[in-house]
């Protein structure tokens, strides 16, 4: 049996810990929770760096400057909360978009704002 995807949005590791957070709350109350949930769930908590709203809010944040083009590369720079300039440009390093020094601190400034 298939599942068919109705919807798609890209979403930050924050918040994929906060559904799989529920989720797993969930299935425990039916039973033990599989393998691969329990993997997953301490991946998600191992690597998400900000609470799921303040990712959210960051993600937002970050699509309002013209040099962040879609939510993908806004996702991206949220999961990953880059510190320093080259940490941007690989990135940004398939995109069809060359980011001057400026920009990228740019980006960088609106990051540390949330650390």
């Amino acid at each position: 049996m298939f599942k068919e995807v109705k919807e798609f949005d890209y979403i930050t590791i924050a918040e994929a810990k906060e559904l799989m957070e529920k989720i797993a709350e969930e299935r425990q109350k039916r039973a033990e929770l599989l393998f691969e949930t329990r993997r997953a769930l301490k991946h998600l908590r191992t690597f998400a760096k900000l609470p799921a709203d303040k990712a959210k809010e960051l993600v937002e944040e970050l699509l309002k400057l013209p040099q962040v083009p879609n939510k993908e590369i806004a996702v991206k720079l949220v999961d990953i909360m880059p510190r320093i300039p080259d940490e941007v440009r690989v990135i940004y390093a398939k995109e069809k978009i060359t980011l001057s020094p400026e920009e990228i601190e740019q980006i960088l400034d609106v990051i540390d704002r949330y650390r």
